[in-house]
């Protein structure tokens, strides 16, 4: 294979990160030879690499002599998120949709093809065991955010099929929308009624209602923000029946309860 051709090799700083990066998909911890292999790097300068990292205190051996993050870090990473301007003004949003449903509550940005979710909170008892975490990634066109999101971005069929391309659209469920025009159906159904659900699209048994979030700007979205649950505990008609209480605590409105 011809050098051009050839994937390029990681140097420097760009093989530091990739360890970095490799770190965060391990939090039981990884050795040496495992990381060289999945970095596809030699072990001395992935061990130089690790050597620079934990200098910094961003990585640290475990008692089985594993590679962790280390906790500065973490302390960076959370400090950075918790100081985010739609993080902080999202919280008590949160807080007040999962106190009024007692349903797991989620705030998620768009990124390609998947949406990231930046904020998550779980009621104290009962919460629904969802496969999303902060900063964990979902297909956005079977998830609530991830539709509302994609249909005030996706305006035309032509720009839902220039966003799907030569994907297969997953289909985690056997309810989760498989094409183009579906999906175009959807985001015009979606902008026509101001909010949308997920109805068991992403999980079994998992129904979710979202509406856009303008945390940061009065007129561009930041993002979006749903309420999950149970379908047998929170079916979808209560969630859609309660859209104009949902509507007005993302507005950073009160409501009774």
């Amino acid at each position: 294979m011809s050098q051009s051709t050839a994937e390029p090799r990681l140097v420097g700083s760009d093989r530091v990160l990739a360890v970095l990066a490799e770190l965060a998909r391990h939090p039981d911890g990884i050795g040496l030879e495992e990381m060289a292999r999945a970095v596809a790097s030699p072990k001395p300068t992935v061990h130089r690499a690790l050597a620079a990292l934990r200098r910094a205190g961003f990585a640290v051996q475990n008692g089985h002599g594993h590679y962790v993050l280390g906790d500065e870090f973490l302390r960076m990473a959370f400090a950075h998120h918790e100081a985010r301007p739609d993080h902080v003004r999202v919280a008590p949003i949160l807080k007040a949709l999962c106190d009024r449903y007692g349903e797991t509550v989620h705030y998620a940005v768009l990124d390609g093809a998947s949406v990231v979710y930046r904020s998550k909170l779980d009621p104290p008892a009962g919460a629904v065991r969802l496969t999303s975490i902060v900063g964990g990634r979902n297909p956005a066109h079977c998830t609530a955010v991830g539709k509302v999101l994609l249909a005030d971005t996706l305006r035309t069929e032509d720009a839902v099929r220039e966003w799907v391309g030569d994907r297969t659209l997953e289909r985690p469920t056997e309810r989760s929308i498989s094409t183009v025009d579906e999906l175009h159906a959807e985001l015009t159904r979606i902008r026509e009624q101001g909010y949308a659900v997920d109805d068991r699209e992403n999980e079994p048994g998992v129904n979710c209602l979202a509406v856009l979030a303008y945390l940061t700007s009065p007129t561009v979205p930041s993002g979006a923000i749903s309420v999950s649950g149970l379908t047998y505990r929170t079916p979808l008609q209560t969630l859609v029946d309660d859209l104009p209480a949902i509507r007005a605590i993302v507005a950073g409105r009160q409501v009774a309860s």
